[in-house]
């Protein structure tokens, strides 16, 4: 039997609640096509719930892999500093579970696509040719 998987969209946080509200919407996305897929968001600040008990919580409940996918644009200092870091930690804590890091949603190159083509339909459509 293959041991309980999870996925954390991780994002960085606001003090305004609306700005959460893609975020929410990747999740709900992301249920409504595999809906047995265990799906949590987590933020690094101003949040809840963070990351750690975020993590914490997973693992009491028998996960024991974690998809980490950041729900950047880029990597900055956050992604090339904070997390790796707050995953260390948890690697040490819990010696069984994997914890899986992906790249920032912003550099999948389908994404990148989908953010041109978007751009380009801002445009007037005699402007685009």
């Amino acid at each position: 039997m293959t041991a309980p998987a999870a996925l954390i969209l991780f994002a960085h946080g606001a003090r305004d609640p609306d700005w959460a509200l893609p975020m929410h919407q990747v999740r709900a996305a992301l249920l409504a096509r595999a809906p047995d897929t265990r799906v949590e968001l987590a933020f690094l600040e101003f949040m809840t719930p963070e990351l750690v008990p975020c993590v914490e919580g997973l693992v009491a409940e028998g996960v024991r892999h974690i998809a980490v996918v950041p729900l950047f644009i880029a990597q900055g200092g956050h992604l090339k500093r904070d997390l790796p870091l707050l995953l260390e930690q948890l690697r040490a804590r819990h010696p069984g579970l994997r914890l899986d890091l992906s790249p920032p949603v912003g550099e999948a190159p389908a994404v990148v696509a989908a953010m041109a083509d978007y751009a380009l339909g801002q445009l007037p459509a005699q402007a685009r040719s």
